[in-house]
């Protein structure tokens, strides 16, 4: 078994080789003996999982409400009229 037949079998069966069938999780188990990119896939995809079962991150209470409050400021600043070499600045 090579790096990449190991990428492939890490996608279908998952990154847990106790649920691989014998005759791919034998060869697996010897190439992760002596390879340290097999290794670090396998992390990767351990690394990977976790993250997708993390709880979602949500943002603060009234984080859109300020947002968008921001957003309609920042387009009545831009709507009123200026005189000529009055910035937004001024």
């Amino acid at each position: 078994m090579d790096v990449t037949e190991f990428e492939e079998l890490i996608d279908q069966l998952g990154e847990d080789l106790s649920r691989w069938p014998d005759d791919r999780r034998l060869p697996a188990e010897e190439l992760l003996k002596h390879s340290s990119a097999a290794q670090a896939s396998l992390e990767e995809m351990r690394v990977l999982r976790r993250a997708l079962a993390a709880p979602p991150v949500r943002a603060p209470a009234g984080l859109a409400d300020r947002i968008a409050a921001a957003a309609a400021k920042m387009k009545s600043d831009t709507a009123e009229p200026r005189t000529e070499g009055e910035t937004a600045e001024s």
